[in-house]
């Protein structure tokens, strides 16, 4: 069994846990096909991780802080933030309401779907953009194990993980 696979049954056995001691249940998981019509409407894959988690945990509602974002949810708030005036970054899909403003997003584009921060309460666009996480699965064993995304720098060890605001986002609006 591959990283990514026990990455995802440690998630579904979190979730299932969850449901069980809550008693909250969850959307169904997308169907299959529902990835390639999302990367239709968006312009862009999803990363198979997040694809899986859709397809294969839930439809949203599960994971750090308020949860996964429903896809639908998540597409509906990347063509907003398209077309609004902070310039969003294409292909940087929100996933995750933060609270106050705040989002986290994954970087469609990236290797390793690497998590970025949207903080708009600066009220710069230029500023609203932070490394979160160096990829969508770090981020999810740091939820799995407790430590969530407020990480220190001295914490992440020997991974690359650059701090601070994501340079990108001025090439990629």
């Amino acid at each position: 069994m591959n990283e990514t696979e026990q990455l995802l049954e440690q998630v579904t056995a979190r979730v299932r846990d969850s449901v069980r001691t809550y008693g909250k249940p969850l959307p169904a998981p997308l169907e299959a096909g529902e990835g390639d019509r999302a990367a239709h409407r968006l312009g862009f894959a999803l990363p198979p991780l997040l694809a899986a988690l859709y397809t294969r945990v839930a439809d949203g509602g599960f994971g750090p802080e308020y949860g996964l974002l429903p896809l639908r949810q998540a597409i509906a708030e990347y063509e907003a933030g398209r077309a609004s005036d902070w310039g969003w970054p294409e292909g940087v899909l929100p996933i995750a309401d933060l609270g106050c403003g705040m989002y986290a997003c994954v970087d469609c584009r990236s290797g390793s779907a690497r998590l970025l921060l949207f903080e708009p309460n600066p009220g710069d666009p230029g500023l609203a953009w932070y490394h979160l996480s160096p990829g969508l699965g770090h981020w999810l064993r740091d939820w799995l194990d407790g430590t969530g995304w407020f990480r220190e720098e001295e914490e992440w060890g020997g991974e690359e993980m650059e701090q601070g605001l994501w340079a990108e986002f001025s090439s990629r609006t």
